[in-house]
């Protein structure tokens, strides 16, 4: 048979393209992924090797400079670089998410100036939504813009942004109460802002501090940050859109692709845990014979190999589903709502099965077994896509009574 996790239909130029960058996974981010984890190390020279491959601009338009490739092929890329460190695909998913939400919802001179830096990967993107003490509830956001002028003042502070430190980019979603009266719905007075700054650390441009990491149990090498703004400028030309009261649905539009790139994480992180557990069990001796040859094992396996061919066809599913054109945040949040359950658990078992040495740091398992938890909340929780998976099933199956 095939190797798991096998995709019909794609095209030559799919092909190749997911070969080179399995290839680029094999020889240049797997032999080091665990030694820059354990640092908490930004992958700095794998970065620029996926800037040469052409990978920050895999979606955008040829028309920007990038290779105008299909949500598909961008997840089935990202399944190969989660397979070998799912901190890599963090940091191209930031940027593809604010990628397409330019691309989507931006005016054409925010096209013109960001998208082609953007495809070269001289321009990294970031978004932000989440608050210190928002969680799922994004209509609780207190970061705040007004009017002044021909500017915006922004205050607040924002939390979790992955890339917080490294981006130049940073799409921010914001209340906006102006041309809003009181007692607008909470999602009809939010708006998003484009800050552009320099990469690192501190108050990096006027009114605007990026403190230092977060430290985390995984998902290290990629720095993950607050974001606190105070007084912070902008002109009214970085209102993504050009009007403002847009804001949550064009950041719901981001986030739902993000919850293809989440499912396709969960997928190619569950693809190398199996990959560890069944090479394990064929080296490793109990009672004069390979772990693999008991049937305790033999079961683990199978339900392992099931589970990570289950959660990549359903990502499959949802990222054609949304390159038809078609809505997609039923199979989008079926997708990342399995495949990081699954994840998780396929990794349980290939640590079960390395037993002891699972617990050591000088084998794979043990990073992978602190990255898998973060896809549970990434992008949503199990709750959240549950929520939204069971409110778009009554659309469908409305009873008519």
């Amino acid at each position: 048979m095939a190797r798991l996790a096998q995709t019909a239909g794609l095209t030559d130029i799919q092909q190749e393209i997911l070969s080179t960058v399995r290839d680029f996974v094999d020889k240049e981010i797997i032999p080091v992924a665990t030694e820059l984890e354990h640092r908490d190390e930004y992958p700095q020279q794998i970065v620029d090797g996926l800037k040469e491959l052409g990978l920050f601009g895999l979606m955008i338009p040829e028309e920007y400079g990038g290779l105008g490739e299909s949500l598909l092929t961008y997840a089935l890329c990202v399944e190969e670089i989660a397979r070998g460190w799912m901190s890599v695909s963090g940091i191209i998913n930031t940027h593809f998410i604010v990628a397409y939400m330019l691309k989507q919802h931006g005016t054409q001179e925010q096209k013109d100036h960001f998208l082609p830096r953007m495809a070269a990967g001289d321009i990294r993107g970031a978004f932000s939504m989440s608050e210190p003490g928002l969680g799922s509830d994004v209509s609780a956001i207190t970061s705040k813009a007004v009017k002044d002028g021909d500017e915006y003042v922004l205050n607040g502070q924002k939390m979790w942004l992955t890339n917080g430190g490294t981006s130049s980019l940073v799409a921010v979603l914001v209340r906006s109460d102006e041309g809003h009266p009181e007692g607008t719905a909470p999602h009809k007075s939010m708006t998003t802002f484009l800050i552009e700054k320099e990469p690192g650390f501190g108050e990096i441009r006027p009114g605007l501090t990026i403190p230092g990491k977060i430290d985390k149990m995984g998902y290290k090498g990629v720095d993950t940050t607050e974001l606190i703004m105070d007084g912070l400028r902008l002109p009214a030309d970085r209102v993504l859109g050009g009007t403002t009261g847009r804001g949550f649905y064009q950041m719901m539009d981001g986030v739902e692709v993000g919850r293809v790139n989440v499912a396709a994480r969960g997928c190619g992180v569950a693809q190398r845990a199996f990959e560890l557990g069944v090479q394990y069990a064929q080296q490793r001796h109990t009672f004069g014979k390979p772990i693999a040859q008991h049937q305790a094992i033999q079961f683990k396996l199978a339900e392992m190999a099931t589970k990570v061919e289950a959660a990549h066809a359903m990502m499959v599913n949802a990222a054609r589903k949304k390159d038809s054109g078609e809505r997609n945040d039923l199979e989008a949040g079926m997708a990342k709502y399995l495949a990081s359950e699954y994840c998780k658990e396929v990794v349980e078992d290939a640590f079960r099965i390395h037993g002891g040495y699972g617990f050591s740091k000088e084998y794979e398992i043990e990073r992978l077994y602190r990255e898998a938890p973060m896809l549970l909340i990434g992008e949503g929780t199990a709750e959240i896509q549950k929520m939204i998976i069971g409110r778009r099933l009554l659309e469908e199956y409305r009873f008519q009574g």
